[in-house]
């Protein structure tokens, strides 16, 4: 008998057993017997088990009932529940009356009546849908697809999210971070590392906590992947202090409610765009303008001026570029390989599997963390690229089944973002100033990565390439950087009135540079001549020689104080250094350093 014949003959049974009147039978056909069954017999089934008496009413019910769930299941053994695959047509009518004398047995026919008409939601035990996460277990992997691993527990107590399971690929260590709990005991993992090689049937232990990594002194000077473990070929990272890489942002009571300048000592950046204690700074700019040498320099002045550490984490960008940086670190003294390193590295590149590249920046987070809360530091968190953050974990999100936003980002987008940025702040222990490098896709600022990013930014530092292609370094754009910090109120009145007249008089000049190249400047006003010759000076006084930068310049580098800073513009605006020439506001520290070399040129000038 084929599926749709089947279907009909359930109907009619129904229906008959159902209808009104006396014990009328009712029976269907099958090739190999008939079974008949009349609602006395379902009395009868009540009887032996002692129910009491029933209404006609309740017996056409469960008689329509008994027909349609517990018949296609009379041929199975007695312990066999009652589910969805019993109802195949093969499978309906095979044992005639002599199965429905067994269904007719005291301890069947209660329970399978009882069955029959419980919801079905409480057909199941509770704890086999809604796993309790209280233990640590040991389960087999599942199935694998690319990056995303599904694990499968003997026991009902699931793994926690966000938990780490490790497993062996090919005799190395496998780390999985719990995304979601799917039902039947599996939870849905998430891997850190490369899944070729890995096999069903695998063991995977519950660690019973996050990816927990080393933190800490030890760190310094050392390169780590996204679970802690070293990549830099030096041997284990010698520590006895672990955290775990998720954690809360720190509570509103810990945090500082004052507004900072922290000082870097680069002039630009400290006069113009100052960045915020504890605040987030964007880092614009394309290949080859020096973001490297402004990085590590900014990592030397703040050991320097603060005595604090720096934590460079490397996310979804050029292998290449992570080991140049390391090696020029070593060259500029940052990383001494048998001294006192001041910055740890942490990389998760862009051959890293989605996972590593999701989670790179919370683990160069948690170790920045550590300085912060448990030393007291004043710590400098680079992040090269915070988009490929958001980019990683869209890529999770796709993988996960999980229906795209707009442009394809994960739904999640603002949580994700918010739940990293928000634990980058002061607290009244120490501070975490995150520099992030910011790539644009497709040079559209509405994209929603960047968009997401710019809400949570203090501060947005831009290396031009016109300003590069002039010689001067670092060639931050003074125009286009900005800073809320940037305020009277908390600058102070001398530096807001300093910095505004020195982005007017930069602004004037840009605005003459048509007229300078198309007439000349012996086509403009006395007080334009001014203007420009004035701008251009402050335009060579915005540079300045970097530490780091000496081994290549054989100019020994300066950190400029603040004090010096807004004094030595000021002067220059009042016309102090009017009488000096161009060169000698080039690669200097303060006012006095530009005297002092301008003295020199002129001296030399004068003898030729």
């Amino acid at each position: 008998m084929n599926s749709f014949s089947c279907r009909r003959h359930d109907a009619r049974l129904a229906d008959e057993a159902a209808s009104p009147g006396p014990s009328r039978p009712v029976s269907f056909q099958t090739p190999r017997d008939t079974v008949r069954v009349t609602v006395s017999n379902l009395r009868l089934a009540h009887h032996v088990t002692g129910e009491k008496a029933l209404t006609d009413e309740v017996v056409r019910s469960r008689a329509k009932l008994l027909t349609l769930q517990i018949l296609p299941c009379l041929n199975q053994p007695l312990s066999t529940p009652i589910s969805d695959r019993s109802l195949s047509s093969g499978k309906m009518f095979k044992s005639g009356i002599s199965s429905f004398a067994r269904a007719a047995r005291p301890s069947f026919a209660a329970a399978a009546t009882r069955r029959a008409i419980k919801p079905a939601s409480l057909r199941f035990p509770l704890n086999s849908r809604f796993a309790s996460t209280a233990s640590v277990g040991d389960g087999k992997i599942h199935q694998v697809i690319g990056a995303v691993v599904d694990v499968k527990f003997d026991s009902a107590k699931l793994p926690a999210i966000l938990n780490s399971l490790e497993t062996e690929n090919n005799g190395q260590k496998l780390v999985l971070e719990v995304a979601q709990h799917l039902g039947e005991n599996v939870v849905r993992c998430i891997a850190m590392d490369g899944t070729e090689g890995l096999v069903r049937g695998a063991m995977a232990k519950d660690t019973g906590a996050p990816i927990t990594i080393p933190v800490g002194p030890a760190t310094l000077g050392r390169i780590m992947n996204v679970t802690g473990d070293p990549i830099d070929e030096r041997g284990p990272i010698k520590t006895d202090k672990f955290l775990p890489i998720h954690a809360e942002p720190p509570t509103f009571t810990d945090q500082s409610t004052s507004a900072e300048i922290l000082v870097t000592g680069i002039k630009v950046v400290d006069l113009l765009a100052p960045y915020a204690r504890g605040g987030k700074i964007g880092l614009f700019g394309g290949a080859g303008v020096g973001k490297t040498v402004f990085i590590q320099e900014l990592i030397n002045n703040i050991a320097k001026a603060h005595g604090g550490y720096s934590v460079f984490t490397g996310v979804g960008e050029r292998t290449r570029e992570g080991n140049d940086l390391y090696h020029e670190m070593q060259e500029t003294s940052v990383i001494q390989l048998e001294g006192e390193s001041k910055v740890a590295l942490v990389f998760g590149q862009m051959n890293e599997p989605p996972g590593a590249r999701a989670r790179v920046a919370l683990t160069g987070l948690t170790v920045a963390e550590y300085f912060r809360d448990q030393e007291g530091q004043d710590v400098l968190l680079f992040i090269d690229n915070i988009f490929r953050f958001t980019q990683a974990g869209s890529e999770v999100s796709a993988l996960l089944g999980r229906i795209p936003s707009a442009v394809g980002y994960q739904p999640t987008l603002a949580v994700d973002m918010g739940g990293m940025q928000e634990r980058i702040t002061t607290t009244k222990k120490g501070s975490i100033t995150s520099v992030q490098a910011v790539y644009v896709p497709a040079d559209d600022l509405t994209d929603p990565a960047p968009a997401t990013t710019f809400a949570h930014l203090d501060a947005t530092t831009v290396l031009s390439r016109g300003i590069s292609e002039l010689g001067i370094y670092p060639a931050v754009d003074p125009l286009d950087s900005t800073s809320r910090m940037l305020d009277p109120r908390i600058v102070g009145q001398e530096h807001y009135d300093t910095a505004t007249r020195v982005q007017q008089i930069l602004q004037e000049y840009k605005g003459l540079q048509d007229i300078i190249a198309i007439l000349g400047m012996d086509e403009l006003s006395e007080a334009d001549k001014l203007t420009v010759e004035r701008a251009r000076k402050i335009q060579r006084f915005l540079s300045q020689p970097f530490t780091v930068a000496q081994v290549f310049t054989g100019i020994e580098g300066k950190l400029v104080d603040l004090k010096d800073t807004i004094a030595s513009f000021k002067a220059i605006l009042a016309g102090e250094g009017d009488s000096l020439p161009e060169g000698a506001f080039y690669m200097v520290g303060d006012l006095a350093s530009a005297k002092e070399k301008g003295e020199k040129i002129l001296a030399e000038l004068e003898k030729n």
